[in-house]
């Protein structure tokens, strides 16, 4: 896919955008959603306290967000949302397998799973069902709760901007591995 917009590069950032893209640098590496949406500073500013709530602060576990954000990644179809997590669901302690059961959408353990019922229903029906809903409230704080909405509806938005801007999967990462032909 050809970006809609293209990231820029270090020589075509201005002050205030090199500053804003700075703390995200890995390696001397700043990702292409980063160099992508810091060409709308004003908007990058606003939602970059957002993106780390939902990522690094939110009552939720890291794996437990991982989770959520690899389904949604998924069934978004957004493959730079999935590259970039299935490397930060690893560094949560996901195995291979793990990921294999957030594709299938099941096998993980019993609230794991419900992560992703939960995930798959905000995606199908935009609210999380009164059964699923019930469940989560004896595993989750109300906190969690909310966090658990919020992650999927962040990942949800950021999917269809990756998606809808052409945003390309970095080089050093993977995009989708192969998918399983279908029987018959």
């Amino acid at each position: 896919m050809t970006p809609r917009l293209v990231p820029l590069d270090d020589a075509q950032m201005n002050e205030v955008q090199t500053a804003l893209v700075a703390p995200y640098a890995v390696d001397g590496r700043v990702d292409n959603v980063f160099r992508t949406v810091v060409r709308y500073p004003e908007l990058m500013k606003r939602w970059l306290p957002f993106v780390n709530h939902v990522l690094l602060k939110s009552a939720l576990s890291l794996r437990q967000r991982e989770i959520l954000i690899l389904r949604t990644g998924w069934l978004c179809r957004s493959e730079y949302e999935w590259a970039q997590h299935v490397r930060g669901g690893k560094r949560a302690g996901l195995s291979d397998a793990d990921i294999a059961c957030i594709m299938a959408g099941d096998g993980l353990s019993g609230d794991e799973d419900l992560l992703l019922c939960a995930a798959d229903e905000l995606h199908r029906d935009n609210r999380i069902g009164a059964s699923t809903w019930a469940a989560l409230s004896q595993m989750f704080s109300e906190q969690q709760l909310m966090d658990i909405v919020f992650a999927v509806g962040q990942y949800t938005m950021v999917s269809m901007v990756l998606n809808t801007l052409g945003i390309e999967v970095d080089e050093n990462l993977r995009g989708y591995p192969p998918l399983p032909a279908k029987a018959g």
